[in-house]
């Protein structure tokens, strides 16, 4: 996916907005971060549940790992966001946001 097209999808959620966040791009929604994106490794980070990052990382380890340390095992996984296919970052995106969006927001987006 192209960073453009990946900047896009962040914002399309209701009342997600791009912040810096360090060296990389957060997006985020009631001032909570749901992903960043750092644009130099073309790698994008995404706040999972457990089990969620398991199943993605489980799917290409090369591609996609949980972050180092504490971050990882709260969930936050990175993903190379131009070796993996387009529907892949979507769900994993809006699984993200609708772990950190108020529940009123994230039920328009649930699939449960």
């Amino acid at each position: 996916m192209d960073s453009s097209i990946f900047i896009a999808h962040c914002l399309s959620f209701d009342e997600a907005v791009e912040l810096p966040h360090f060296e990389k791009t957060s997006f985020r929604v009631n001032k909570k971060i749901f992903a960043t994106l750092n644009l130099e490794k073309k790698h994008a980070t995404f706040k999972l549940s457990a089990i969620d990052q398991s199943v993605f990382c489980d799917f290409d380890p090369s591609r996609i790992w949980p972050a180092t340390g504490a971050w990882g095992k709260q969930g936050w996984t990175i993903f190379e966001i131009t070796d993996l296919a387009d529907e892949m970052l979507i769900d994993a995106l809006t699984l993200s946001y609708c772990n950190v969006a108020p529940s009123k927001l994230a039920a328009k987006y649930r699939r449960d």
